[in-house]
């Protein structure tokens, strides 16, 4: 008696399919076009009571920029009202947003970020 591993497996080898068959269709694979995804940019808005420097370390800590880029894009905010933070794919963008918002209700700031098409 022979033992397999598979209940229904032969010791003899597959079939292979007849070539020769005038019948046959062969299908061409198309090649799949994928576009990058879209992308969005953070935009921090203007406030009357969160303080600046509290702005700055938000873009330093959340969005990585350097004391120079951070100081610039809260300068930004500040005179015109809003200024972006970042851009980001759709996921990366809201985790981003949402990142700013509950550092701002921690620190007990209204800074309102929102999440616009770039």
């Amino acid at each position: 008696m022979t033992w397999s591993l598979h209940p229904y497996a032969s010791s003899e080898p597959p079939a292979v399919p007849d070539n020769d068959n005038a019948d046959s269709v062969v299908v061409e694979k198309e090649a799949l076009q994928l576009e990058p995804p879209k992308l969005f940019q953070v935009v921090m808005l203007n406030d009357d009571f969160t303080p600046m420097e509290f702005v700055v370390y938000v873009l330093q800590d959340l969005f990585r920029h350097d004391i120079e880029a951070a100081t610039q894009i809260m300068l930004k905010i500040h005179h015109e009202g809003r200024g972006v933070c970042g851009v980001y794919t759709k996921d990366v963008a809201a985790t981003k947003v949402e990142l700013v918002l509950a550092a701002a209700r921690r620190a007990g700031h209204p800074l309102q970020c929102i999440l616009e098409t770039a």
